[in-house]
């Protein structure tokens, strides 16, 4: 079975970091693009921060100068590196594949992990 799993969420004091890990399960080949969305209560899913296989990043502007993605393409793995952080980073973040193969030929265009939360007191 796919599996994104998500791990390193918890609360912490604004100002402070957190470094989210997202491993795929070992029966996958390959992911296009690995990537980081949040939804806060109330609120619809948005992204964070995309990293193609080519190493291609993309950041939500709210995020820009704190947050930094970086990926193992070796291992199927995504990481969040978040400073600086704010009250209002406070969300269920999910991991994302896209254009994600697994062995026996199984063709996923979109995975997601089940999420972590991640809160930040004032």
């Amino acid at each position: 079975q796919v599996q994104l799993v998500e791990s390193g969420g918890g609360l912490v004091q604004a100002g402070g970091s957190l470094r989210l890990s997202c491993a795929a399960s070992d029966n996958i080949f390959s992911i296009n693009t690995m990537g980081w969305y949040r939804q806060a209560p109330g609120k619809q899913r948005e992204l964070v921060a995309t990293s193609s296989s080519g190493g291609i990043t993309n950041y939500a502007d709210s995020v820009k100068g704190r947050f930094t993605i970086s990926r193992d393409n070796a291992k199927n793995t995504v990481y969040l590196q978040m400073n600086s952080l704010k009250p209002e980073d406070t969300a269920v973040y999910y991991c994302n594949a896209k254009g994600l193969l697994a062995y026996g030929n199984r063709w996923y265009p979109d995975y997601w992990g089940q999420g972590t939360q991640v809160t930040i007191s004032s």
